[in-house]
């Protein structure tokens, strides 16, 4: 298994020499850019064959910050995982993490050991999920939200509800691809089809759309 490839971007030098320093000791993880702004970061994304599987950003930078960047690499990079770490984090930014598609919100606070284990569960599964964002999700999107009827010709077939449950669940294309005897390559279809239909912009969005939907219930899904 290919090593995971991160980037790290902060306008504070010295956390980003402290997060390379220890991300880069981390058995499978390199560090392959790092940058003290959004604009520098694009730049040298820009100029690189070997794009970052995650990137760690802040969100409050000088010129380019966090919701700039992540807003750029949704439509540009769309394979690149975010995780926002940010020393202005509150649970009120759980909208602004599914509305640009970002991985996982962190606070700074975050001990590195966990960051390497959140880095690793976002890398495989698209996404994470603190206790304390699972519990708004459990008072704010209760499993008595209304069914949203979707127009015609975006209705989900029952395959793609399928699909749309065991990615719920954290499984990969591969895993899925196993348990209802159909190729990785048809699961993915069936994940673009997802987005499409219910607009979500990354799998933590369609865990959210299953939940307001009945499709799935938060009970259900697995610890993190």
């Amino acid at each position: 298994m290919s090593n995971i490839n991160v980037a790290i971007v902060d306008d504070d030098s010295l956390i980003v020499n402290l997060l390379q320093s220890f991300i880069s000791g981390q058995e499978s993880i390199d560090v392959i850019l790092t940058a003290q702004g959004g604009k520098e970061f694009l730049g040298l994304l820009q100029n690189t064959d070997k794009i970052p599987d995650i990137l760690l950003l802040d969100m409050k930078m000088q010129g380019m910050d966090g919701i700039e960047v992540s807003q750029y690499l949704k439509t540009h990079y769309p394979s690149i995982k975010v995780i926002v770490i940010s020393s202005h984090y509150q649970l009120s930014f759980l909208g602004f993490m599914l509305k640009t598609g970002v991985a996982a919100f962190l606070p700074k606070g975050v001990s590195p050991n966990e960051l390497v284990q959140i880095i690793r569960i976002v890398n495989e599964k698209g996404f994470y999920f603190m206790e304390d964002q699972m519990d708004v999700i459990r008072e704010h999107l209760s499993i008595k939200s209304p069914k949203h009827i979707l127009e015609q010709g975006n209705v989900l077939s029952n395959r793609e509800i399928d699909v749309l449950r065991l990615l719920c669940k954290q499984k990969t294309a591969k895993e899925i691809g196993e348990l209802l005897f159909i190729t990785q390559r048809t699961v993915e279809g069936h994940k673009n089809n997802l987005f499409v239909k219910t607009g979500a912009k990354n799998i933590a969005g369609l865990v959210i759309y299953s939940i307001q939907h009945n499709i799935i219930r938060i009970e259900d899904l697995p610890a993190i």
